[in-house]
């Protein structure tokens, strides 16, 4: 199921902060149901803009590659959901096979797509929560324009987010126009 919102402006922390609880209610509510592991994605958007024609076909990417990850491993897929919201694109899936190997997966996606630091992969397991990198003993996600930690620079504001959004707008032209 797909549900599409036309492209918008920035948006307030307000809805953003209520986008964050449904996307954890959804989580929750899809756990309960399949008993399965979850797949939730969501972009890296820097700034107030969440939703806009660069994020959706980043987003496109992200929603392909994903698919093929799990058409290639021929992991049993019980459910998809895609969001076109104004707080940004979300997508679920619901998947027969052991959360650490999808994590697993999903961070070697992350890591190695040209796009893939602009994704954001959370993985969900019925019995044990969300399935995070060190988990798997890998290291935080690095820092877009400094390649530091990312949640340092983040928690101490070291880049502007004009900046942050133009490492994120080259990256994403970078790949559209590679052919």
């Amino acid at each position: 199921m797909t549900t599409l919102t036309p492209v918008r402006a920035g948006v307030s922390l307000e809805a953003l902060l209520a986008a964050k609880d449904s996307r954890a209610a959804r989580q929750a509510d899809w756990l309960a149901h399949y008993q399965h592991p979850v797949i939730s994605l969501t972009l890296v958007t820097p700034g107030a803009v969440k939703d806009s024609i660069r994020y959706r076909n980043t987003m496109g990417v992200a929603l392909q590659a994903c698919d093929q990850l799990l058409w290639q491993n021929h992991w049993c897929v019980l459910d998809r959901q895609v969001l076109w919201l104004p707080t940004g694109a979300e997508a679920l899936w619901c998947v027969e096979h052991p959360a650490v190997e999808i994590k697993a997966q999903c961070v070697e996606m992350e890591q190695t797509h040209p796009l893939g630091r602009l994704w954001d992969f959370d993985v969900f397991c019925p019995k044990e929560g969300q399935v995070g990198r060190h988990s798997l003993d890998l290291n935080t996600r690095r820092c877009l324009v400094c390649d530091e930690p990312a949640h340092g620079c983040a928690r101490s504001r070291r880049h502007s987010v004009e900046d942050v959004v133009a490492r994120v707008e080259r990256l994403i032209d970078g790949w559209f126009a590679r052919d």
